[in-house]
Order: C-alpha cells, then sequence, then structure tokens
C-alpha cells in the first residue's frame, strides 16, 4: 500500500491554478510561516508552503514520492526561478537536489528500481519567483509569488543520459568498495573525479557530509525556460554521451580538416555580414547541422554546458589572447551567506565544458578568412584549479566590495602618466584583481568609453566580467589532444 498523499490531477490544476501569480503568504492559510518569526533560515519553507497549506498534508522526508496523482507516484518539487539578466526570462535559482545518494544501497540497485528513478519519473515542479537580490530571511519568502508549475516527465533521451550519469556514479562506489578496505575514506572522491563526466547530475554536499543526487542548475534552467516558452533549436542527431559528440567532433575534423574559414562558409551555407570572431560558433552550430547563430539557443550545448569558444593559433601554432567568460553577478557578491560552491563562479567553472574550435592562421598578416580549420579540443576545468584560482578572485572581489576597499585607481601607462581614452577622459578602473595578479580576473566591458552603468560602492563603473589568462588557456590547450 502506497503512502504517498493522493489525488485527482484535474484537482491539482484546479487548486494550482488558483495559486498563480499570489504570493505564498497569500497561499499559506495553515499559517506555515508563522515558525519563521524569528528565525532568519529555514530550509525548504516554500515547498512547506505548497504542501501544508496548498496541498494540506505535513512534511515528511522519506525516499519515496511525495504525490499518488491518479495511481501514478510523483515527486513534488517547490522549486525558486530568478530572472536572468534582461527580466525576461527565467533560471533556476539553484540545482535540485532528488535524493541521497547512499553508498550502502546503491551499489545493490538497478537503475529501473532505484530510489533515484523513483523520484525522477514523474515529477510535479511548482515554481515561485525569488524576487530579490540578496538572501532574504525564511519569513520574507511569504512576498514571493508563485509563477508557475508542471507535471514533468523527461523524454527517452533524457532517460538514457541519467541512467547513464546514474550508473556512473553506482560503478564507481562498486569499484571503491573493492578495491579498498577503508573505501569509506575514499568517498569525497564521488563528487570531484565524476563531474567532468556527468551531464545532468552531480552531486554534494562533499564528504564527510551525507551528499544527494541533483540536477545540476543548468538542466533545472532548460526544463524551466521550455515551460516558460522560452524555445531551443533541436539538432538533427541525438547524442547520449559526452563520447557521442566528440565522435561528431573527430568525425568533422576528419571531414573539413584543412578547409580556410572563407571555404567553409561555402560548404556550410552560412550567412555573413561581417567576418569576425562570432564566425567559429556559427560554424560549429551548422556542422552539427543546426541553424542557430549561437551555441546557447541549441538545446543539447543549452543544457549540458556547453560553450563555443574560437581559438585561433599564430603561423608558429602559439596563442597568447585572453579570454572572455561571463558577467559578474554583484548582487550575488555582497550577499555574505552565500558559500563559493554555491556561487555563480563555482557553478560555471564546474559545470561548463569549452567546446574550442582551433583555428590557424597561414601567415602573420593574414585575414580572418584565410584562417584554417585544425579542429576541436575540449576543456574542463579541474577541482583543484577552482578551488585556488577561481576561488582567490572570488574571494578578493567579495572582500574589497563588503569590506569597502573598491577604489577607481587611474590607469598609467610605462612611464607612469595617465592612459586618456578617445574622448580626451583619463582612464580609470576598479581595483579588481588584474591578469598580472592570477589566472582569473575582472575586466570591464561597454559600448563607449563614456558609458558606466554600473555604481558599487559608489563608483561608477562598466559592466565587469571574468577572463582566464591567454597562457593559461594555452597550457590547457597543449595539455588536451585533439578530439
Amino acid at each position: 500500500m502506497s503512502n504517498s498523499h493522493f489525488f485527482h490531477k484535474d484537482y491539482l490544476v484546479r487548486i494550482l491554478d488558483e495559486c498563480l501569480n499570489k504570493t505564498l503568504g497569500e497561499v499559506d492559510k495553515n499559517n506555515v510561516f508563522d515558525k519563521a518569526k524569528g528565525k532568519p533560515k529555514i530550509t525548504g519553507i516554500a515547498g512547506d508552503v505548497i504542501e501544508q497549506s496548498v496541498l494540506g498534508y505535513p512534511a515528511d522526508t522519506r525516499q519515496e514520492p511525495d504525490l499518488d496523482i491518479d495511481g501514478i507516484k510523483t515527486e513534488l518539487k517547490t522549486t525558486g526561478i530568478k530572472y536572468k539578466n534582461n527580466r525576461k526570462e527565467f533560471v533556476a535559482k539553484e540545482p535540485m537536489s532528488i535524493t541521497a545518494v547512499s553508498p550502502d544501497t546503491i551499489v545493490n540497485e538497478k537503475f529501473s528500481d532505484s530510489n533515484f528513478w523513483h523520484k525522477i519519473e514523474h515529477m510535479l515542479f511548482v515554481y515561485y519567483l525569488y524576487d530579490s537580490p540578496t538572501t532574504v530571511k525564511s519569513s520574507q519568502y511569504a512576498n514571493f509569488p508563485i509563477k508557475g508549475y508542471q507535471f514533468h516527465e523527461f523524454n527517452s533521451e533524457d532517460v538514457e543520459i541519467l541512467k547513464n550519469d546514474w550508473k556512473l556514479v553506482r560503478d564507481f562506489i562498486i569499484g571503491l568498495q573493492k578495491e579498498y578496505e577503508n573505501y569509506e575514506d575514499e568517498y569525497p572522491r564521488i563528487s570531484y573525479e565524476l563531474r567532468p563526466s556527468l551531464m545532468y547530475i552531480d552531486t554534494a554536499p562533499k564528504w564527510p557530509n551525507r551528499p544527494r543526487f541533483r540536477l545540476k542548475r543548468k538542466i533545472v534552467s532548460n526544463i524551466i525556460q521550455n515551460h516558460f516558452g522560452e524555445k531551443f533549436e533541436q539538432l538533427p542527431k541525438k547524442y547520449t554521451s559526452y563520447s557521442e559528440i566528440e565522435e561528431k567532433c573527430h568525425n568533422l575534423s576528419e571531414e573539413y580538416g584543412g578547409k580556410t574559414i572563407g571555404e567553409l562558409i561555402n560548404l556550410l551555407d552560412i550567412n555573413v555580414n561581417t567576418i569576425n570572431k562570432a564566425i567559429g560558433e556559427q560554424i560549429i552550430v551548422k556542422m552539427f547541422g543546426g541553424k542557430s547563430k549561437k551555441m546557447q539557443n541549441i538545446e543539447l550545448f543549452n543544457k549540458l554546458g556547453i560553450i563555443g569558444k574560437t581559438i585561433t593559433l599564430t603561423e608558429n601554432k602559439t596563442r597568447k589572447e585572453d579570454m572572455k567568460l561571463f558577467t559578474i553577478d554583484f548582487d550575488e557578491i555582497v550577499n555574505e551567506e552565500c558559500e563559493f560552491e554555491d556561487s555563480q563562479f563555482y557553478d560555471y567553472f564546474a559545470n561548463n565544458k569549452f567546446l574550442c574550435i582551433i583555428f590557424q592562421k597561414p601567415y602573420a598578416d593574414s585575414k580572418r578568412i584565410e584562417d584554417k580549420f585544425v579542429g576541436f579540443k575540449m576543456i574542463n576545468f579541474d577541482e583543484q584549479f577552482i578551488q585556488r584560482d577561481v576561488r582567490q578572485t572570488w574571494l578578493k572581489i567579495k572582500y574589497l566590495i563588503i569590506n569597502n576597499k573598491l577604489q577607481d585607481v587611474i590607469s598609467l601607462n610605462k612611464e607612469g602618466k595617465p592612459i586618456k581614452n578617445k574622448n580626451g577622459e583619463i582612464r580609470r578602473a576598479p581595483n579588481f584583481p588584474k591578469s598580472s595578479e592570477g589566472n582569473v580576473f575582472v575586466r570591464g566591458t561597454s559600448t563607449t568609453s563614456d558609458v558606466k552603468p554600473l555604481n558599487i560602492n559608489g563608483i561608477q563603473m562598466y559592466y565587469q566580467q571574468i577572463w582566464i589568462k591567454g597562457l593559461y588557456i594555452v597550457e590547457k590547450l597543449n595539455n588536451e589532444s585533439y578530439i
């Protein structure tokens, strides 16, 4: 007999429809928020409100799904969404916790009867908008509106990927138990050694804290964006593993290797007005059979966090150009409660892969259209680099802002004289980490030198972006084989 709470689907649709655009406080008829009074943080307060005040049953922590919807066991997930920078589209507030990893149990499970699969086979998502740039107290969740809900099932392609991910974790644990007498001492390796291979899931927190399976933030964001009407292009072929994607890249290199950008534009029928650095991303998409100009508009690449980067080697096969990565979310930076592992910085470096399309200049002054396609390399950032280089930059930025140490510094040339922009103004920049200080650094960007849209600690500045030093990228690329 099921211990799940029984509902008819049409009844759930009716009561959830009534909740749309109401705040969590407005639907809290059973006064769940009363327990938040005087307490800054109660984990899962939004879910408690949906369970106890909307659906009318007490919270529980069992490993089986929460609901029985017309005989179908269904997991309820009350999930925070946030605006993207444009405040038009939504992304996931955080990864989605699913169930405990449980090493002693998982080694005896098959995917089809695992706790993990039972939790994700049928799901009901209820979305609330976390409409605050900083962390709020639990009681303030009452102000957040419910923006939507959906009954979700993964398609067959997604299920195959999820199954492969789960088996990687299970088989890794089995291997540790066979190889080591004190195998529990090896469990911390689960969270970082498997990360480059897992496509949809990760495990957190790290041992000795008992980890849980999570859907990556990218996957949850993709589900959310599809639900709220954002359209992604589907590639003509399905890919269910990184090895399949790499096999495709290898075949493309065999087919098009040695062709110039000009020849590729003609062969792939790419419409371009000007040939700039963005052409590399368009070439990747076209090679995979897509039509979009950006890889993030492709469902596959968006879900997996595969970011296209164009690398142009000199005629001597070297490269020193720094690489731009992402725009800093300063609302998160000033949040003193945000841990590094939960930050935008960690998520970007840990859960994205760079698919580098590599060209080589035939001679020193050649035009971009003459650059020849060499092949592909895939870059992952290991945990040591993230914990050392990325964390150092994140901590420095955070320290400068929170401790009011941020300064607007005049830029000087080699002679020690102020540098002037084209409009005659003296060039200034905040004292964020520079490329001379480490591999990961900050650089401002704007359309024109006189537009400084950001104000941080009273200092007007350009949008600030994270870059990575070109010499480090060269070192990474040199250590990677062509796919």
